[in-house]
């Protein structure tokens, strides 16, 4: 049997992810028959604090990060040996002038060196993690990624062939320290910032018109459905596999933008202090999208983990398709 781990370290999460390819762990959300997850794990550490504005991670959140790393560290000692492990560093990493004192660190709690994935390989694990989660019968299916530093919108079939992909340097963290600055912020900085993404958008490679399949990864598309659902508590299960409407989308976007933090948390306990701080600025981003594509977003607990896990899995065993 083969075990591999990855840990995906972005701009507000760092998780972990170990899994077998065959079948003794647990398949909480009807995963890949490939995949069975053995350990998933979520911190948040927003270790792309400031990374916009200074080009540099901020003291507190390496030391955040390194804290969130060292716990991993015990979880693969005790899950392991593994055949392999990858450590994804994504949109934060791409951008720090400081980026060295950060491999060193990951490297001496971990034992691997940070692949700093391109936006384009950030956009193939995204999709490949999006049809994890179970069969799509569309022919055009178009996964967005939301993430706190960047956005992957890809286009592609159900066999997972990409067509079209483009990675934009605008996620939750980022639209909210560039343009949110108030609580809550005010219309005319939701109106930059919603003329900002649509910009990216409209000018950007993948088109959104025609889709037949729309699927939403991640913590802020993930987040929304929760909501939605009304959950207190956050239950993985009744996230994976829902779906939001344009209508909802918009709905829910227009009432984070319109709430202070300290009232989307009373609202919403389920969600964590730092996700809170910035789920207004990820709703933006998933409005906007949403409403060019004119049709129901599909939400999926799979994603880049799932994705860059099944890749490895397929490098160690060739017998997988």
């Amino acid at each position: 049997m083969t075990r591999v781990g990855v840990i995906d370290c972005g701009t507000n999460t760092v998780r972990l992810l170990i899994a077998d390819g065959a079948g003794d762990g647990v398949r909480p959300v009807g995963h890949d028959p490939y995949l069975a997850d053995v350990v998933r794990v979520l911190r948040f550490v927003r270790l792309g604090q400031g990374v916009d504005a200074t080009h540099r991670f901020h003291p507190d959140a390496l030391a955040r990060t390194f804290a969130a790393l060292d716990e991993f560290a015990g979880l693969i000692a005790e899950h392991g040996p593994l055949d392999e492990l990858r450590f994804l560093a994504t949109s934060a990493a791409r951008d720090a002038t400081n980026r060295d004192e950060f491999f060193a660190g990951v490297e001496a709690r971990v034992g691997v060196a940070p692949d700093v994935i391109t936006g384009n390989e950030e956009a193939r694990l995204s999709f490949l993690g999006a049809l994890a989660g179970g069969p799509i019968g569309a022919s055009q299916i178009l996964v967005m990624d939301i993430g706190g530093g960047s956005t992957e919108l890809i286009l592609g079939d159900a066999a997972g062939a990409v067509t079209a992909a483009q990675s934009f340097d605008v996620g939750s963290v980022r639209l909210r320290e560039r343009f949110l600055h108030d609580d809550p912020p005010t219309a005319s900085q939701i109106v930059a910032a919603r003329g900002y993404v649509g910009s990216l958008i409209d000018g950007g490679a993948v088109p959104l018109g025609g889709v037949g399949a729309f699927i939403g990864v991640a913590g802020t598309n993930t987040s929304l459905s929760a909501m939605r659902q009304g959950m207190v508590e956050y239950d993985s299960t009744r996230v994976h596999n829902s779906s939001l409407s344009v209508g909802e989308i918009a709905a829910l976007t227009g009432e984070l933008l319109a709430a202070p933090v300290a009232s989307v948390k009373a609202k919403y306990p389920f969600l964590e202090p730092m996700r809170a701080e910035v789920i207004c600025a990820g709703a933006l981003i998933c409005d906007e999208v949403a409403a060019r594509v004119q049709t129901d977003m599909l939400v999926r607990e799979t994603d880049i983990l799932d994705g860059a896990a099944l890749d490895l899995l397929r490098r160690t065993s060739p017998e997988l398709p």
